[in-house]
């Protein structure tokens, strides 16, 4: 399983594994770090993480839909992305994020 190392809202970091072929959204809400409301339909952006620079390229950018949904976000950053759009695969063995700030 790949490893992954988040810095939650609190400025925590902890490594995690994450599933391959499932969202990397699964990972963070099992751990308790994003709440994904929608259960990871893209409709609420509650699973908004900023993907380390170095890492953002491999995991691609954002897609039309979640685009819209994160235009609304006064977090958003050229390494926006919604955890549950993000496919964990194994070249993401190693990914840093950092957990957005709660807007609401």
């Amino acid at each position: 399983m790949p490893v992954i190392h988040v810095t939650n809202r609190k400025g925590v970091s902890s490594t995690l594994e994450a599933e391959v072929g499932v969202p990397l959204m699964e990972a963070l809400r099992e751990h308790g770090d994003v709440e994904a409301l929608c259960g990871g339909n893209c409709a609420c952006a509650t699973c908004h993480v900023h993907i380390d620079e170095r890492w953002i390229e491999r995991v691609g950018s954002a897609g039309p839909d979640e685009m819209t949904l994160l235009d609304y976000s006064m977090e958003k950053r050229p390494t926006s992305r919604l955890s549950c759009q993000v496919q964990m695969v194994e070249a993401f063995d190693g990914l840093q994020l950092h957990i957005a700030a709660s807007e609401g």
